[in-house]
């Protein structure tokens, strides 16, 4: 797959994602591509083989997508082959992202003079509560000599206290959005939510880190005391059959829409009175960003800079990132039974957005590393 042909002197990047399948990552690199069209050419490999974010590029970015020559964990031959790749294609900077893409970190210092930047957005579930000392002991090793890129204050902590990475080599990179196509106003679209009571929602992909469940269980815990309300989980993934199931045996289902993956998701929270974020591990949520430049107030688990973010006053709607239903539904309660507290944290929660984390902030600074020097 090719986009838009690119001047030829245009610098090639070479990105290297676990999975280019929609998520925070993906989403945000479209973004920066979008926003500087034909500045560079962009080869991406995703080492899955899914490509589902390629189609949120604009027409005008140039983009090739690259297969892997080399399977996961093939050791120090498939790192060979990749070094192999990365002296052909000969790419201005090489861009890896998360823990899955190590092999090629490892590659590339196979490769003299080849310009590296490394993202870090966070840990999968077999981390939650606790990085992995192997983990540490690599990163702190391999990526030394990287320009290494965090969106959050948590994992800048890790990279200087844990990895004990040179603090020169850190660049703090808070995620930010299009605080004009998130907004309260304009049109909401969700298909229409079962039962009665202000709308509920999350948005996510529906893997076991996201901990849907806690979510519908803490629905279940307001609907049977009486507290009415109507739940809508928009994304989809691996667990919607699981939670689906879980729905009709807590018997809410008819409280509950399994919403699928939208294709406006502007739309989609401005159809919403509430967000709620229930993941066990998150570190700089594109949700949370999206849910506050809509102007929604939050109940969130406590989890990576997701406290740093609200605005103070929503700060109280928090529970531990290994909290109860109970707890989550004490984080709801307030929230389902105030209309005015509700108006007043989501504005308090825009103004924060449109302060804090306006995208433009975010593009310059990755122009400035991903530009050859």
């Amino acid at each position: 797959m090719s986009g838009t042909a690119a001047p030829p002197d245009a610098p090639l990047l070479l990105h290297v994602f676990p999975t280019f399948a929609v998520g925070g990552a993906q989403v945000r690199f479209c973004a920066v591509a979008n926003r500087f069209g034909p500045r560079w050419r962009h080869a991406v490999v995703s080492l899955d083989g899914h490509a589902d974010c390629a189609a949120r590029l604009a027409p005008e970015v140039p983009l090739e997508l690259v297969p892997s020559p080399a399977a996961k964990g093939s050791g120090l031959k498939g790192i060979a082959q990749i070094a192999a790749l990365l002296r052909r294609l000969r790419p201005a900077t090489l861009v890896t992202s998360n823990w899955g893409s190590m092999d090629w970190v490892m590659a590339g210092l196979l490769v003299p003079g080849l310009r590296h930047v490394h993202t870090e957005d966070g840990f999968g579930p077999e981390e939650s509560t606790g990085q992995k000392p192997r983990r540490v002991i690599a990163r702190r090793v391999l990526l030394r000599r990287s320009t290494v890129v965090l969106p959050s204050e948590t994992l800048l902590r890790s990279a200087t206290d844990l990895w004990r990475l040179p603090p020169a080599r850190l660049h703090h990179i808070p995620n930010g959005l299009d605080i004009g196509r998130f907004r309260p106003d304009g049109p909401a679209a969700l298909p229409p939510a079962p039962g009665e009571g202000p709308l509920v929602g999350t948005v996510a992909a529906l893997r076991a880190e996201k901990n849907i469940a806690l979510l519908i269980r803490a629905a279940a815990v307001l609907l049977r005391e009486g507290t009415l309300l109507r739940l809508a989980v928009i994304g989809d993934g691996e667990e919607r059959a699981s939670l689906e199931a879980l729905a009709r045996e807590l018997g809410i289902e008819g409280s509950v829409l399994f919403a699928g993956a939208i294709p406006d998701p502007a739309s989609a929270y401005r159809a919403l009175d509430v967000f709620a974020l229930s993941s066990t591990t998150e570190q700089m949520p594109f949700s949370i960003l999206e849910a506050m430049a809509t102007g929604l107030p939050v109940a969130s688990t406590d989890v990576g800079d997701v406290g740093v973010m609200l605005a103070p006053e929503n700060r109280p709607h928090l529970v531990a990132a290994t909290g109860t239903p109970e707890g989550m539904a004490a984080a709801l309660r307030p929230l389902l039974l105030d209309a005015a507290l509700r108006d007043r944290l989501g504005r308090a929660n825009r103004a924060r957005a449109e302060a804090r984390y306006d995208q433009e902030t975010m593009f310059q600074a990755y122009a400035a590393l991903f530009d050859p020097r």
